[in-house]
């Protein structure tokens, strides 16, 4: 398990950073995409790739960067997204195609990518990030939750397709996590949101970065096409 090359879109902070990390603890060599800002650390041993996973050049050209340096990426994890919240008759068109391509079409984007050398190598694991919104619906969310139950069928047809040369392909439904995104909710929000989940609480980002390397470890070798919600049981019967 030691030692896997392993690309995390969207690292530089919250889930994608705590999934980053925990790749490091178990020894594997660890690439993060960022859009505006690295992860803090000059000494840090992650390599931080400047990527918008909307461009496919940036894509392409991170991708290139790691295969150079250590070799084909073994697991991905498609996480990075953005969000444009507003009601639907205040959306505008760009709102909308702004979240859909970062966190729909960036995952269908770097999954393309990662898979050619999976399928060649016959092993590969690929996570995607979605959202227990996927399966809720979320007021003022069309174009997140949208996207975000996109990546269930995007996910399920793919495992499907790589499954019988080894690759599995998973999604993280995470409910409501202590995230930057998160901290912008005014008080009285948050404690609407932390009564609704069964738990009580909010996840921390690691709590959800556990999910995804179980996913993508020797363990988990036999799970493809799963919807793991990590919500605290907040989607729970959908």
């Amino acid at each position: 398990m030691s030692e896997r090359v392993v690309l995390v879109t969207g690292g530089s902070r919250g889930i994608g950073l705590a999934t980053a990390r925990r790749f490091q603890e178990l020894g594997d060599r660890v690439a993060v995409t960022y859009r505006s800002k690295p992860p803090d650390g000059e000494d840090d041993p992650l390599l931080c790739l400047r990527c918008d996973v909307t461009s496919q050049s940036d894509v392409d050209e991170a991708f290139a960067t790691v295969e150079e340096r250590w070799g084909p990426v073994e697991v991905l994890v498609a996480n990075a997204g953005v969000t444009r919240d507003g009601l639907l008759l205040r959306m505008n068109e760009q709102a909308w195609s702004e979240v859909l391509d970062a966190n729909l079409t960036g995952a269908y984007r770097v999954a393309r990518r990662a898979a050619g050398s999976m399928v060649r190598s016959r092993r590969g694991r690929i996570v995607f990030v979605s959202s227990v919104v996927a399966l809720l619906g979320g007021a003022g969310q069309a174009n997140y939750a949208a996207a975000k139950a996109g990546l269930v069928g995007l996910g399920r047809s793919l495992a499907r397709e790589l499954a019988s040369r080894g690759v599995t392909v998973n999604v993280v439904a995470p409910g409501p996590v202590a995230t930057d995104m998160l901290a912008s909710v005014s008080g009285d929000r948050m404690e609407e949101i932390r009564a609704a989940v069964p738990l009580g609480r909010i996840a921390a980002p690691e709590e959800v970065a556990a999910a995804i390397t179980y996913l993508a470890s020797p363990e988990a070798a036999f799970v493809t096409g799963a919807v793991l919600p990590v919500d605290g049981g907040l989607g729970m019967g959908h």
